[in-house]
């Protein structure tokens, strides 16, 4: 009993100990997290952010930051893509068949580079090679005081939330529209059906009707026969019946009285 005492003690000790080296683990990890945000945070104030309001064609974010990179460092670079109904008529318009973007932004590790570096280009030529296709292009650029790319990526969530929602309106408006639509097709499939049934119905009669007209009319004028008829008998006994004279029957009744 006691040897199994003391066993159940040292396990007890250990899984204390291990849990406590545990919770010491997760508070190092802990306040390494922590320093190494403060540490991204303290950067990301230093840090400036320049915007492209022109992207020209043939250009993307690997072009882009070969150019710039030659002026400081550059962090990130978004490129907004094109709007898919102006892509669709510049394709049909038989213009630049690839991938074109509307609007950039990129971030340099510095502010004063970035600052530096819009005042310089702004306006300028892009230059390069003169075979690239936007050499002659020029640069709009500018630099964007007091924003950071956390205002970045929150305006362009925000972008995206109002364009789903304006998407599930059309949606919704299209579905309806396409329901009423099939309702007054069914409407007038009905009614038709109807016409179809009633013409059908007015024919079955007329065609019994004519069907019973023709015999009638096939037998022809009906004919009168009349026979002679001998005068009545009742007239002539009439006439030869003997009749009493007025004066006798004047003194029959008159001799009476």
């Amino acid at each position: 009993m006691a040897e199994e005492e003391q066993e159940i003690k040292r396990t007890s000790h250990s899984e204390g100990g291990e849990s406590e080296g545990n919770d010491e683990k997760g508070r190092i990890r802990k306040n390494k997290l922590k320093k190494r945000l403060l540490k991204e945070a303290s950067k990301a104030d230093k840090r400036g952010v320049c915007y492209l309001s022109r992207i020209p064609p043939h250009m993307d974010h690997v072009k882009l930051r070969h150019i710039l990179s030659q002026y400081g460092e550059i962090q990130r670079i978004y490129l907004a893509p094109e709007d898919p109904a102006t892509q669709v008529h510049r394709k049909r318009a038989g213009g630049f068949r690839g991938q074109v973007f509307s609007e950039g932004w990129v971030e340099f590790t510095k502010k004063t580079v970035a600052k530096r570096v819009a005042k310089m280009l702004n306006g300028e030529q892009i230059g390069g090679r003169k075979r690239s296709s936007f050499y002659y292009d020029l640069w709009n650029i500018k630099y964007l005081s007091k924003f950071k790319w956390d205002d970045l990526t929150e305006e362009i969530a925000y972008k995206n939330a109002i364009r789903e929602q304006k998407l599930a309106l059309e949606l919704s408006a299209a579905k309806r529209e396409r329901d009423f639509y099939l309702s007054k097709v069914d409407k007038s499939r009905a009614l038709s059906s109807i016409e179809e049934r009633l013409k059908k119905k007015q024919k079955v009669q007329q065609d019994a009707g004519t069907n019973t007209e023709a015999p009638a009319n096939d037998q022809g004028p009906k004919v009168i026969r009349q026979f002679p008829q001998k005068p009545p008998l009742a007239d002539k006994a009439a006439e030869s019946k003997p009749r009493l004279s007025k004066d006798i029957l004047a003194g029959v009744f008159g001799g009476s009285s």
